[in-house]
């Protein structure tokens, strides 16, 4: 009896040592297998995380130098933005002086025109005066012994004869012309007259030529007979 219980008891413990050692076989090749798997698994992660770093990397490289090419063309649009700026200010100044040149061109076509007035007017003066100086050569001449001769630069020599009774052709002479301010002149005088300076004096505020003539045919006279 006691033979038999042993032997169910030794038969219940080998069964007992049997499950155990099935059940730490299962589990011990249960975790051998999520070992390997977590190793696949950290390994293909760590794949995945490699590769995932170097696109990371890469991006940054090409965020940088994309950064770079900006920060260049920044500067070359402020480099060309500057040049355009000194441009237009030189076109500015360009301008302005072409404005100032033509104001002065025309400031001095005005001023021509007025001279070339002036000039036009006093020489129609002078042709009249001449005329009016020719028209009566033949009266002085005839009467005065006077000859009116144009000489170089516009100007009229006046020869007088008959007035040393002695020597009735020995010329008395003096010249003259109309200076810039269009007014008489006398320039000299054969022989040497001090009254010239008179007679030309009351000849500009008078505009008596025949009066003139006749004074300064008066004065070689008195000159003769004195």
């Amino acid at each position: 009896m006691i033979e038999d219980e042993l032997g169910q008891f030794d038969k219940s413990i080998n069964e007992f040592w049997n499950k155990f050692i099935n059940t730490v076989s299962d589990t011990s090749c249960q975790m051998v297998g999520l070992r390997d798997a977590y190793k696949d698994s950290m390994k293909a992660f760590a794949e995945k995380l490699s590769v995932k770093l170097k696109e990371e990397d890469r991006m940054i490289e090409m965020f940088l130098e994309y950064q770079n090419q900006i920060c260049r063309q920044n500067k070359l649009i402020q480099e060309k933005k500057d040049n355009l700026l000194k441009l237009v200010a030189e076109v500015k100044c360009k301008k302005q002086e072409i404005e100032v040149l033509a104001a002065n061109i025309q400031a001095l076509k005005e001023e021509y025109a007025k001279k070339k007035e002036t000039i036009s007017t006093a020489n129609k003066a002078i042709e009249e005066r001449l005329k009016r100086l020719q028209k009566s050569e033949d009266l002085y001449k005839s009467r005065l012994g006077l000859e009116i001769r144009k000489i170089y630069g516009d100007k009229l020599q006046f020869i007088f004869t008959n007035i040393d009774p002695k020597h009735p052709e020995s010329p008395f002479v003096f010249s003259l012309h109309l200076n810039e301010a269009r007014d008489y002149e006398v320039l000299d005088s054969s022989p040497h007259l001090e009254c010239l300076a008179e007679f030309q004096e009351n000849l500009r505020k008078t505009n008596n030529f025949s009066a003139f003539l006749a004074n300064v045919r008066k004065a070689f006279m008195a000159m003769v007979y004195n």
